[in-house]
């Protein structure tokens, strides 16, 4: 049981790499259009978890289904297949022994008229000498059973000559049904004065007269219901009521008759069940070849030429989910005596869209489909190894450049002479000089493995490694320096330059930053290899929003000191004479005793008019100014004894 684990461990871990290799090579997003070019479930199952064939003669036979799929939907249309989920789910039911409904049959003997369909489709590529044409020996239409529902079964219910006692039974019930109307209607017509209405009615499936309250007597019968206020009943006649019992008689045998019927073609089913089994699987394994071709005429693309001896040939490569009509055609050749080719370039220069195009289509090819080139010649690889993005990790306290090396390093230890390679900014995210040194380490330990490997990079250091290192070659991503755009062609055999410099030239960078910093890049001597666009440029300072400080305010405890209890001040504007019964607070405001009442008001409204020092004593007790005679004496009382007595202050 443990080892079982541990297998089971590692094949989750395996699968979670290869989806993350799709996912950074955007093969995830083919598989999303590709999925939606199939019909059945499982067709679109089978492709969101398809992976590259290992085996030569099994990709082969993919890669043929592909092109003979393209061929025959080019020729004779889109191949009539259809979903098939709901039919497995009737088999399923047909299999327990259970009966099937007319819906469900109806849902087989569709199945089968589809199979026909896709039977003489395939039939008629046979004209082409196509391969894939002749599944249609492997289908069966079982025109027989398709015959027999159809006969029996009719807009979703078990139509009448289904068989002749079905046929009789039906047509007694209507007679029935009519003699009962005939009768019921008889009777109204004898007796229009005891009617509340001219017409029969149905309640609970009985036939009843709706009669007047007062004439109940009248007619004979059963009362079966009655209206809302009480005064019509609804009564069936006895005379009515025999026949009615005739008719639950009749129906009951219908019923029989039916379900006998339905039960007969189930057992069909069931008995065709393994040939109808085999249909469908046959439908699946049709919807997933032809759902290659389809996507094939969607790219453009084209079937490749496979090889073991580790070489490739692009021409003409395109990124398959770029607009064909607006991407640059990549030229691309590796193999014999070069295994590695590192790429160089400006920024935006396509760097990293060019390996990714040369992988995807590698992986493509390998999963038995055609590739968006106009030639191409891909080697078949035991694994497909790829360090694109940063992969910064927060959660696991992994920085750029710990989550790079930690991939790179596990790409190291899978990588071999069967595997492909890709790596983009190789040696960054660290200091330049530790960063150059390791992306050298890692290029080596690369041509070591004798794997096949593209790699992208910065360092003027790594461009000299591989003009002298064995089965490397330097290529470099061309740019356009008059008009700075990227031409996106790949050029192999010479090493890139970044440009940086053009372009902060022509971006309007001035001609004294770039002395600098060509200076500190390359030395004095090279300043002089330089020409500037701008040389006497400068970088133009914009009007620029300025911080609003706070005005500086008065010292809050200066303002709250200005007045004390006491102060005779002047009130304005009305220049009232008051006295302070409360200071300045925090919000600069003060309470004042004027002769009829006291008030709240801005320290900015009141001017003082002669001190508390120079109209009163030291210790003198303000309570006799601003307190009423009943709480002096209250507050007195407390400060003798115990009391209830409460102390109502002033608004």
């Amino acid at each position: 049981m443990v080892f079982l684990r541990l297998r089971r461990c590692y094949s989750l871990k395996g699968k979670g790499k290869k989806m993350n290799i799709e996912r950074q090579i955007e093969f995830d997003k083919v598989k999303e259009i590709w999925a939606g070019l199939a019909i059945t479930d499982w067709a679109k199952e089978k492709i969101r978890e398809a992976s590259w064939y290992i085996s030569e003669s099994e990709l082969r036979k993919q890669l043929r289904d592909t092109t003979d799929a393209r061929f025959l939907v080019e020729k004779l249309g889109t191949p009539p297949l259809q979903n098939i989920t709901e039919i497995k789910e009737v088999l399923m039911i047909a299999e327990k022994g259970e009966c099937l409904t007319p819906y469900q049959l109806e849902r087989v003997e569709r199945v089968l008229v589809a199979i026909k369909r896709l039977k003489d489709y395939l039939a008629r590529g046979k004209m082409y000498h196509n391969s894939l044409a002749y599944y249609d020996e492997n289908l069966d239409s079982i025109s027989e059973l398709g015959q027999e529902i159809c006969n029996k079964i009719r807009n979703g219910v078990v139509d009448d000559y289904a068989s002749k006692e079905l046929e009789q039974l039906r047509k007694q019930i209507v007679k029935c049904e009519e003699q009962m109307k005939q009768k019921a209607e008889q009777i109204m017509r004898s007796n229009k004065e005891c009617m509340a209405d001219n017409y029969c009615t149905f309640r609970n499936g009985r036939i009843c007269l709706p009669v007047k309250k007062d004439y109940k007597l009248k007619i004979s019968g059963s009362i079966i219901d009655k209206s809302s206020t009480g005064s019509t009943l609804f009564i069936e006649p006895s005379s009515v009521a025999k026949y009615y019992e005739e008719l639950q008689l009749l129906k009951i045998s219908e019923e029989n008759e039916v379900y006998r019927i339905l039960y007969t073609l189930s057992a069909l089913v069931l008995a065709s069940a393994p040939v109808l089994n085999a249909d469908l699987t046959m439908i699946e394994k049709l919807d997933f070849i032809f759902s290659k071709g389809k996507l094939s005429i969607d790219m453009d693309g084209v079937e490749p030429a496979i090889n073991t001896e580790r070489r490739m040939k692009l021409m003409e490569a395109r990124h398959p989910l770029m607009n064909k009509t607006t991407a640059v055609p990549l030229q691309f050749e590796v193999g014999e005596t070069i295994r590695g080719i590192v790429i160089t370039g400006p920024n935006t220069g396509g760097k990293t869209v060019a390996i990714k195009t040369v992988m995807l289509n590698c992986i493509m090819a390998q999963c038995g489909l055609h590739v968006t080139c106009k030639q191409a010649d891909i080697c078949m690889n035991s694994s497909y190894l790829c360090d694109i993005g940063d992969g910064q990790n927060l959660s696991e306290n992994l920085s750029t450049f710990s989550a790079h090396i930690t991939n790179v390093l596990e790409v190291l230890s899978e990588a071999n002479k069967d595997s492909f390679v890709i790596m983009d900014e190789l040696g960054s995210g660290t200091d330049p000089t530790e960063g150059m040194g390791i992306a050298i380490a890692i290029l080596e330990e690369l041509r070591k493995s004798g794997a096949i490997f593209l790699v992208t990079t910065h360092y003027p250091e790594v461009k000299e490694y591989a003009a002298k290192a064995e089965d490397i070659v330097n290529a470099r991503m061309a740019f356009d320096k008059e008009t700075l755009r990227p031409t996106y062609q790949m050029v192999i055999g010479e090493a890139g330059e970044s440009c940086a410099f053009y372009i902060a030239d022509r971006l309007g960078m001035s001609g004294e930053m770039l002395k600098v910093a060509i200076r500190a890049a390359y030395g004095e001597d090279a300043v002089k290899s330089y020409s500037f666009q701008n040389p006497e440029s400068n970088i133009l300072k914009k009007n620029t929003t300025k911080i609003a400080k706070a005005k500086t305010g008065k010292n809050n405890t200066e303002l709250t000191t200005r007045y004390k209890i006491g102060d005779s001040v002047m009130v304005y504007p009305e220049k009232k004479i008051g006295i302070v019964c409360v200071p300045i607070n925090e919000k600069g405001v003060l309470r004042v005793q004027l002769p009829n009442k006291k008030i709240w008001i801005n320290h900015k409204r009141v001017k003082l008019h002669v001190a508390a020092t120079e109209l009163y004593p030291e210790d003198y007790d303000f309570s006799i100014i601003f307190e009423t005679v009943e709480n002096r004496k209250k507050r007195h009382d407390m400060q003798r004894k115990y009391t209830d007595a409460v102390i109502e202050l002033e608004e």
